[in-house]
């Protein structure tokens, strides 16, 4: 066990913890925040997805130790910001939400992208959510979603 220390959702977080326990275990199961999700457990499904550091990172494959000294998001803690409104609302009015499992993943990704390219194109789009597999909704919605969500954000990335 070793103590881990790190930003949290804006939160200041100290745990004692295995530093290779994967980051999911350590969020879902000693923090409670169940917004990330265990699909695939291999990385490649992003459903497990966290921002750390503002980067789209699978916490299934990340050993929490990784994560001391810089701040990891989720999704119950971007929900807080007037950006996941805007997505919220754009992925709602496209249709890009069906079952949700994939949603706070691809939410996250959208962030991801947008506060790095504020007005992307579609190849741009489809390759920043590349690592988030929906199975409900075909992507195009989801990529109609952060296109309108781009052109409606009033400077909000």
């Amino acid at each position: 066990m070793s103590k881990i220390k790190f930003i949290l959702n804006g939160n200041a977080v100290e745990l004692d913890v295995v530093p290779t326990m994967r980051l999911l275990d350590v969020l879902r199961n000693n923090l409670g925040l169940t917004g990330p999700k265990e699909g695939c457990g291999e990385g490649e499904c992003g459903a497990c997805s966290v921002l750390v550091d503002h980067q789209l990172v699978n916490s299934c494959i990340m050993p929490a130790g990784n994560v001391a000294g810089h701040e990891v998001i989720t999704i119950e803690g971007f929900n807080k910001q007037s950006r996941y409104k805007k997505l919220a609302d754009t992925f709602a009015r496209a249709g890009a939400v069906q079952c949700g499992f994939c949603t706070p993943g691809m939410i996250l990704a959208a962030e991801a992208l947008l506060n790095e390219v504020p007005h992307p194109d579609e190849q741009q789009i489809r390759q920043a959510i590349s690592g988030n597999l929906c199975r409900c909704t075909g992507y195009s919605m989801i990529v109609k979603a952060i296109k309108m969500a781009a052109e409606e954000g009033g400077g909000l990335w």
